[in-house]
């Protein structure tokens, strides 16, 4: 179990007989693990080096194995940290390929088949990221969301700036809506636009990871390493996001909570029935308000209310 943080097999066993018998001596150590005595010190050497065993000042020493949880945390973050070093030193190396090398096709566009290799490298491209991740949100998904959000504000809590951008159709699935509020409360910055023509994410802009194919997301995928191609990508974002409104948006003084989310939801594209199931209202109570709000603000479409609502908030008024 503990080979993944660097643990031998052999050392691993020494460490569960220690926590059976917490406080022995070496000699009582090798009459209950029957185990040879010289190979039992190395052992012990090893897992004192790892952290995981410490000894009393007194003679005979006696043993001391560390809380499994805590040591474990200690070792997992180290092995962490040393991962770290290791990609910052991968990139270091990407400087060092010559430039033509750099630019080839096969170096600049890699082809993922599989759903599985898909979620994976979505999880690599996202634990990589040092400063910034750019997505755009739309199904269907290769990642399952429940199994992507961790990661995304695993970052978050690292002090990677998260900006995302949701379709509507991504915030109609069951329980999608409140957990893309929970991402904005952690930290994420996110809007909801009307047209999110792609599913993309972009790391550091970098490299980027998009599908093949519109419609068959879980079937293959491309990652995109800096190119015109992402620079691209990166502002064909930017332009989608100057035109997004924001999931949680600030409420103007007097405003209801309700008509602020109704907002969001309009300017999402959203139809009246699924935002009637989102807000817990009745169909005909949010068709009457969503009239009322298009009428107050002078708005021609839905969109344009949560848009002019958006920028009045902004500006005060």
């Amino acid at each position: 179990m503990l080979q993944a943080v660097g643990v031998s097999a052999e050392d691993e066993a020494v460490y569960r007989t220690l926590l059976r018998t917490p406080e022995c001596t070496v000699r009582e150590l090798v009459e209950a693990s029957g185990r040879d005595r010289t190979a039992l010190r190395r052992s012990l050497t090893r897992l004192e080096d790892l952290g995981l065993l410490s000894r009393t000042a007194h003679r005979p020493a006696r043993l001391i194995p560390a809380r499994p949880d805590v040591a474990v945390e200690v070792l997992v973050a180290r092995q962490q940290a040393q991962l770290e070093r290791t990609r910052s030193a991968a990139r270091a190396l990407v400087a060092e390929m010559r430039s033509p090398a750099r630019l080839r096709p096969e170096n600049l566009v890699e082809v993922i088949v599989g759903q599985q290799a898909i979620a994976n490298r979505f999880v690599q491209l996202v634990n990589g990221t040092e400063s910034e991740v750019l997505a755009l949100d739309r199904p269907p998904y290769a990642v399952r969301q429940e199994d992507a959000g961790p990661h995304v504000r695993g970052r978050l809590g690292v002090g990677v700036r998260v900006r995302g951008i949701y379709a509507p159709e991504s915030l109609e699935l069951p329980g999608a809506l409140e957990e893309a509020i929970r991402s904005a409360e952690d930290g994420e910055e996110s809007r909801v636009h009307p047209q999110v023509p792609i599913k993309l994410t972009i790391s550091d802009r970098s490299v980027a990871l998009l599908p093949l194919a519109m419609d068959e997301v879980r079937g293959s995928a491309l990652v995109v390493r800096e190119s015109a191609l992402v620079e691209a990508l990166v502002q064909l974002w930017h332009l989608l996001w100057e035109q997004a409104v924001p999931i949680v948006p600030g409420t103007a003084d007097g405003e209801p909570v309700t008509d602020s989310r109704l907002l969001t939801l309009l300017a999402s594209g959203m139809k009246d029935e699924a935002i009637a199931r989102q807000l817990e209202l009745s169909s005909r109570t949010v068709g009457r308000r969503v009239a009322d709000l298009m009428e107050t603000l002078g708005a021609r479409t839905r969109f344009q209310a949560g848009v002019q609502a958006e920028r009045r908030r902004l500006l005060g008024g």
